[in-house]
This record gives structure tokens, C-alpha cells and sequence, in this order.
């Protein structure tokens, strides 16, 4: 009844239908892969040298990772949240002998990181390629596996990161980039006769444009990040 209503009235309009062009989906592949065409820069592999210490997952770590939201949506492996939640205790084991190995190894499993990716419309009319937003699936193993490697690297930063970074410092998120911006300005309009300018700058696909071999070398720069510089180059390049 209540479609038949929303029919009526064109309260909500008939989501748009799949493009029926069998080269769309080439086409949209090549459109979010024209970054790395771009890239003339070619990423080198360094072994990591003998003195190194590789980093090493603890079990308990694993299992405390492996319990994700239920709901969590699976990636192409179709292991739901669910299963890795309820069986944690069980596959902790199984996942920090294959985690550590491909840590020691500097190798990342392919199938860890085959992703599905989903376009999603930006805005109800689409007239471009740039108005799908890409929405990846990975598989929830790898998102555990890169949780637990980012949990090692934030704990590396060096002290010169700037207090005002928000984005990799631990409990901080870009809410508090958001806050700290007000309190400023409030602070400084409490004042006679002031006022205050903000220069807002979005940067279009960033992370996109980010020249991997130059990201690598400033994370082999960092001696205390550099067990972790491999792994980042086979996840990143390979």
C-alpha cells in the first residue's frame, strides 16, 4: 500500500536503473585505476636488513581483533562478521600463525586482498564517471590484519608529529580537528572588534594521488617502522 502511495503522490522516485552497457563496467575500472597509469614513479623493494626485527602478532591480540561488528559487511571471501565474532576463541590461532608468517615472509596473500568494489551514485542524477563514489569491500581478515599492523605503527610515530595531526595519533579523530578549529575561533571572537578567516581546502581523491614509492621511503626512513616497510610495499604495490 505504502508504495502504491509513494507512487501516487512521487514521494520517492524509482531508483535509477543498472546501466545495460556490457563495456560500463571496463570503462569505470579503467577510470578509478587512471591514478596509478599516471604514476611514473616505479616502487623498488628493499629487503629489510638481517638486524631487523619483523614485527610478531600475539594470539590475544588476534582474537581481540577477530571480534568485529556482526553486521559487518563481507568482502568477496564471503566470511560473514558474524562467524569471525562468534569464533574468535576458535580461529585465533589459525590467523596469527598466517599473519605472522606473511609478516616474516613480507608477502600478503592475494586473496586477502581481492576487494569487490561497489559504485555507488553520489547524487540521484548521475551525468559523469566521477559521480560514483567507489565503495570497496575487503575482506574483514584483512581489515583485522591492517588493524593490527596500524595499531603497531601509531605506537611508532615519532614525537615530531604535529599535536595538531588528529588523523593517526591514537583517540583522536577529525571531530576533534573540528572542535579545536571552534574553540579557536569562539576564543579569538570573544575579543572586541575581531574576527576571524578560514580557508577550507578539500583535496580531491588524496589518498588516490599519493605516489607510493615515495610513502615507502619515508616509512623506511622511520628505523622503528621499518619491519613494517615491507609488508606496506606487498600490500600497497603488488
Amino acid at each position: 500500500m505504502w508504495q502504491s502511495i509513494q507512487a501516487i503522490t512521487n514521494y520517492k522516485t524509482a531508483s535509477l536503473a543498472c546501466d545495460s552497457d556490457a563495456s560500463f563496467p571496463d570503462v569505470l575500472n579503467n577510470f578509478y585505476a587512471r591514478f596509478k597509469v599516471q604514476n611514473s614513479v616505479a616502487a623498488s623493494k628493499t629487503i629489510n636488513p638481517p638486524t631487523n626485527q619483523v614485527l610478531c602478532l600475539s594470539t590475544a591480540n588476534v582474537k581481540r581483533t577477530c571480534r568485529v561488528n556482526p553486521w559487518k559487511s563481507a568482502g568477496p571471501e564471503n566470511i560473514p562478521g558474524r562467524l569471525l565474532r562468534e569464533c574468535a576463541e576458535q580461529l585465533a590461532d589459525v590467523f596469527t600463525d598466517i599473519f605472522n608468517i606473511s609478516l616474516s615472509s613480507a608477502v600478503v596473500s592475494t586473496s586477502l586482498k581481492t576487494t569487490t568494489i561497489i559504485p555507488m551514485p553520489k547524487n540521484s542524477m548521475v551525468s559523469c564517471l566521477n559521480d560514483y563514489h567507489p565503495v570497496t569491500l575487503t575482506p574483514i581478515v584483512m581489515k583485522c590484519f591492517e588493524r593490527l599492523v596500524m595499531r603497531h605503527i601509531k605506537t611508532q610515530l615519532p614525537p615530531s608529529l604535529h599535536p595538531l595531526q588528529f588523523e593517526y595519533h591514537s583517540n583522536r579523530s577529525t571531530d576533534d580537528a573540528i572542535t579545536t578549529t571552534l574553540h579557536l575561533a569562539l576564543t579569538h571572537l570573544d575579543n572586541k572588534d575581531s574576527y576571524v578567516r578560514m580557508l577550507f581546502i578539500d583535496f580531491s581523491s588524496a589518498f588516490n594521488t599519493i605516489i607510493p614509492q615515495h610513502l615507502i621511503e619515508k616509512l623506511f626512513a622511520q628505523s622503528t617502522l621499518s619491519c613494517c616497510y615491507v609488508y606496506v610495499y606487498e600490500h600497497i604495490c603488488n
